[in-house]
């Protein structure tokens, strides 16, 4: 089992390798300023600028969903911009470089595997919200053309940010390989991205830090590998409760009012807990995503936040050690806003136009990720105007590509996606504005003031603001700040605004006592990632300027260097009590199958699902008995990918913005198998085109009068195994 899931996992990265190869072009010119060219980045190129031209070309019905299309349009795309690039010589860069591509590659290839291998430990594709995730990839993979059929809402199509499933199920095409071995690879990848990234990042503002320190290969790999620990696998300070007495999981206390039993390590310490800390809210990070496995947008979207994160720092740093011309500076004025407009068929804007496009691949694949870094972009491109004294056009030019840009590449997936927020909540407002109840955009409930405390605060963001503190006292001693220097407090001022916004209002969902918890959730799941690449430069910032002080500054410097020592190993000892809690202490081995379970949970389905996609093709509508979210309950469909009348309701319920549209399928459903009357069942069949009607173990469970013989007169029975049947209705 070894063997086979360790040759669909080099399978699965030489397709990945590909779409590298094919965009280095891109990427050498996006990265020119960095010292290993973007490298790692030219694989999330790839899949990016793919995935959407076959969503695009699928959507409007020109090239079908296939493994041959797929490849076909990727060789297109890739030759299109190796022509446009030539000029740019990729073939002497990668003939320089192509130690440091190999290092990365290994790197890449490294903890592709190891987080594969972790994996095997806990396949299964049960739990959570991995039935959704499942059942929207599976979708996609049986889908002709765009958009993609929700399966769990015939006939209408999937109303949820499900980009990031499609580009899993491109790789799932171009790989060849099953979805249940996919799923499972694409959350590796993801982890091997996040990791490779960071290190990227980490060790690019090292060798930014240029005259300042002593650049050696060493020294940059460590900067890199410190900040890619940080963000890949750092916890929070909740870590510190395993050496205290437990406290129950609903009612956290300040640790200081709690025991210290310093010999008693992990003391039933339970690792969710880190993510549930502060009252009815959310505040996850990615090494609990890792263990957890859940393949949902906020996941599948970290690669190509890191991404626009590097993007920007690539622009950012190019701009501000731009000579300033006459036209640049003072009070200069562009000749004509055409001419600059013109000079986008040239290079000077694409650093610009790819975060336009970024944005909407972000979007599509996790809104709030859109909306956060179209912030930072803002941030930066207001910093710039205002340091490099750029005039007003050409600030405005620059937003305008970015805004118009994101606006026509995320207009296809637009067209068919009604989103489903209803307002923006203001948190403990007075008695005066409930009566008004809503202002534009604005809601004022009643009895909905939440706010996190001081030592909830502190205790999961205090390791990171040790050393932003550190690092603005640092700022105030030093003449000049570096580019670099700049750059991270942009971070430091994004992040610590995602902190704050859900402390002041919320976006509105379909969650009554949670109602800040998503909004939480999505924006300090990114401030996390930023607080931990910028603690990791701090720390490198702050270590390397030790030898430069005085003998009494020295030990202040060599103490920021021990606490920062002991912090990072208390943080980094979360994923070994997460990834051991989580897998089963590493002790028996499942391989890459996520749906081997269902051997084992309901033997007879797992045969039926196993001849449902060996043997019946497209996307016809089966019938199977309906269930509340995060049951198994969906079992048919999610494994699948066809739709089916109606399966986790709540989930529909948040995606069509009202109960009052799924609700009554639930007893529709309930007839369909119930009833005696052969016409009434022919009516509601006929109303959901129902090709296939799935009768097994849940549906004898839900509904107790389930008749069949109803279904004898109205088709035949395709497949039967036990008390399993699949009836085909004529």
């Amino acid at each position: 089992m070894i063997f086979s899931d360790s040759l669909a996992t080099l399978q699965w990265w030489f397709v990945l390798f590909l779409l590298g190869i094919g965009f280095l072009p891109l990427t050498f010119v996006l990265f020119k300023n960095f010292f290993d060219k973007g490298y790692i980045f030219a694989k999330l190129i790839g899949l990016a600028v793919a995935s959407y031209a076959i969503f695009l070309l699928g959507l409007f019905h020109i090239v079908p969903f296939s493994i041959g299309g797929s490849y076909g349009i990727f060789l297109i795309v890739a030759a299109i911009f190796l022509f446009l690039l030539r000029k740019t010589k990729p073939f002497s860069i990668i003939k320089k470089h192509w130690f440091t591509f190999a290092t990365e590659e290994i790197i890449f290839l490294a903890a592709l595997f190891f987080w594969a291998y972790i994996h095997s430990f806990a396949p299964d594709i049960h739990g959570l919200e991995k039935y959704m995730d499942f059942g929207f990839i599976n979708s996609i993979l049986r889908a002709d053309y765009f958009p993609p059929k929700d399966m769990w809402f015939t006939p209408f199509f999937i109303n949820y940010y499900y980009f990031g499933h499609l580009m899993t199920a491109v790789l799932t095409k171009l790989s060849n390989l099953p979805s249940n071995v996919t799923f499972n690879l694409m959350l590796s990848s993801i982890f091997a991205f996040c990791f490779t990234e960071t290190f990227s990042l980490g060790a690019n503002l090292y060798s930014f830090l240029g005259e300042k320190v002593k650049l050696s290969t060493i020294k940059r790999s460590a900067a890199g590998l410190l900040t890619a620990l940080l963000v890949t696998l750092g916890g929070n300070l909740h870590i510190l409760y395993a050496f205290f007495k437990a406290y129950p999981n609903e009612n956290p206390v300040p640790i200081w009012q709690l025991p210290f039993l310093p010999f008693s390590f992990p003391n039933n310490y339970w690792y969710p807990n880190a993510t549930r800390f502060i009252y009815h809210t959310i505040h996850e990070f990615p090494i609990y995503s890792w263990t957890v496995a859940d393949l949902h947008g906020h996941v599948l979207d970290i690669p190509f936040v890191l991404l626009t994160i590097a993007v920007s720092l690539s622009f950012f740093i190019e701009k501000l050690e731009e000579k300033n011309t006459k036209k640049d500076s003072g009070k200069a004025r562009m000749t004509s806003l055409w001419g600059e407009i013109k000079r986008l068929q040239n290079l000077k804007y694409a650093h610009l136009l790819v975060l336009s496009f970024l944005l909407a691949i972000m979007y599509m694949t996790n809104a709030w990720d859109g909306a956060i870094y179209f912030l930072l972009i803002a941030l930066i491109l207001l910093y710039l105007a205002v340091e490099k004294k750029i005039s007003y056009k050409k600030t405005l030019l620059s937003f305008a590509i970015v805004l118009l840009g994101f606006i026509i590449f995320s207009y296809p997936y637009n067209s068919n996606f009604k989103p489903f927020v209803s307002g923006i909540g203001v948190l403990c407002i007075p008695d005066f504005l409930v009566a008004k109840q809503k202002i534009g955009p604005f809601l004022f409930e009643a009895n909905h003031c939440q706010h996190s405390l001081w030592w909830e605060l502190l205790i999961l963001y205090g390791f990171f603001y040790f050393f932003v503190i550190s690092f603005l006292i640092f700022t105030f001693r030093v003449k000049k700040l570096l580019a670099t220097d700049q750059f991270v407090l942009l971070l430091i001022i994004l992040s610590t605004l995602l902190i704050l916004i859900p402390e002041f209002i919320y976006v509105k969902d379909i969650y009554p006592a949670h109602y800040r918890a998503n909004t939480m959730f999505k924006l300090v799941f990114q401030a996390f990632m930023l607080l931990a690449i910028s603690s990791g430069y701090i720390m490198v910032r702050l270590i390397s300027e030790i030898k430069n002080q005085k003998p009494k500054t020295k030990i202040l410097y060599s103490l920021f260097f021990l606490f920062s020592l002991l912090l990072f190993i208390v943080v980094m000892l979360y994923p070994y009590q997460a990834i051991n809690a989580y897998y089963g202490n590493l002790k028996t081995y499942y391989g890459l199958n996520g749906t081997a379970y269902l051997q084992t949970l309901y033997p007879a389905d797992y045969k039926a699902i196993h001849w449902i996609n060996e043997h019946i093709k497209g996307q016809p509508i089966i019938l199977e008995a309906q269930g509340d979210s995060y049951t198994d309950y969906g079992r048919v469909s999610t494994n699948t990918g066809l739709p089916t009348v109606l399966g986790w309701t709540v989930h529909e319920w948040l995606w069509r913005g009202t109960y009052d549209i799924p609700a009554p399928r639930i007893n529709e459903v309930k007839t369909m198998y119930e009833t005696t009357d052969v016409k009434e069942a022919n009516t509601l069949l006929k109303k959901y085109n129902v090709k296939y009607v799935f009768i097994g173990a849940l549906e004898y469970q839900k509904y107790p009068l389930l008749d069949e013989t109803k279904f004898k007169e109205l088709g035949k029975v395709a497949y039967h195994n036990g008390m399993t049947k699949i009836y085909q209705i004529n």
